[in-house]
């Protein structure tokens, strides 16, 4: 990876508070969305506990992917954390304190819609604090049980785009799918935000067995049974593979930096994103090492919703 530019930190202009019952545990969560200085990154903080424990938003706080992403300790961490993250990551919120009074944020709808729509009506503010960008100067690519992701360099104009390619194979009720998007605040809020997990019958009764969303019916999920959606309809043909996309856009806000190039995936889940993002913040750490040891020199400021302009020429790798 090489850092090819910078953009200034945002934060929340304003609290904001979502309100919901958890998808794993069927509580009462309420959430709070709360301004944070510059260089906070992203924290959960569990305020039903002593002390108030808080658990940051970085790939090597990851202790479970298994169909969710988990951070912190099984006492003092949050489970499905991805949709929040999605949220703040694809509004380009660097900088939030993120309040839990239960182990989990609200389920929602299974979407980012309403931490979209929280985040929108507390509005953003710029930060003096810069924010670096890093692209890769060669593939990434991971595999792993017939699934694989990767992250490749693009050509100007730099930015990050995501493609994802759902495959259930020949006979299952969803369909093989790809959707690919810009990652940018427009294109989230507009194409990804809305779409909902979804999982097939099966997989409903075995977590429901587990007791995991035992008070949830089909018509507040996205179940797929032999004929498609059960009680329920798509906001999209391909509402599943844009969903994928919304987990990985959250799983890779784990890296704590901008990522410039194109994410491409196939099959992949949280345990392979995760894992993606770990590797991302690693080269990350190894490029700041070599950037510590040659000439200091000044990156370039982008816009806060943009990308690098056309005439930027990228820097070298060290």
């Amino acid at each position: 990876m090489q850092r090819i530019g910078f953009r200034h930190q945002q934060t929340l202009r304003a609290a904001a508070t979502v309100r919901g019952v958890g998808i794993v545990t069927g509580s009462r969560v309420r959430l709070r969305f709360l301004p944070a200085p510059e260089n906070t990154g992203l924290v959960f903080v569990r305020t039903d506990l002593p002390y108030r424990p808080m658990t940051p938003a970085l790939a090597d706080r990851v202790t479970g992917t298994d169909r969710r992403t988990t951070l912190g300790t099984a006492e003092t961490g949050v489970t499905l954390v991805e949709h929040v993250l999605a949220a703040l990551a694809g509004l380009r919120i660097d900088n939030c304190r993120v309040e839990l009074d239960a182990a989990e944020p609200p389920g929602l709808d299974g979407s980012a819609a309403g931490f979209v729509a929280a985040l929108q009506s507390a509005g953003t503010r710029l930060q003096p604090a810069r924010r670096p960008t890093y692209a890769p100067t060669e593939p990434i690519v991971l595999s792993q049980g017939g699934a694989t992701i990767a992250v490749y360099p693009i050509d100007a104009p730099t930015g990050c785009r995501v493609s994802y390619t759902l495959d259930y194979g020949p006979h299952s009720p969803i369909e093989r799918q790809t959707f690919t998007t810009p990652v940018t605040p427009g294109a989230f809020a507009r194409q990804v935000a809305h779409c909902r997990t979804f999982l097939l019958e099966h997989e409903a009764v075995a977590l429901r067995r587990q007791g995991v969303g035992r008070h949830l019916t089909a018509s507040e999920l996205l179940v797929f049974g032999p004929r498609g959606p059960i009680d329920n309809a798509l906001r999209h043909a391909d509402e599943p593979a844009r969903h994928k996309v919304l987990d990985l856009i959250g799983d890779l806000a784990l890296c704590g930096v901008d990522v410039s190039g194109h994410i491409v995936a196939y099959r992949s889940g949280h345990a392979l994103n995760v894992a993606l993002a770990q590797a991302i913040q690693g080269r990350v750490a190894r490029a700041d090492s070599r950037d510590e040891a040659a000439p200091d020199t000044e990156g370039v400021i982008l816009p806060a919703r943009g990308f690098l302009p056309r005439r930027h020429r990228r820097q070298e790798a060290a």
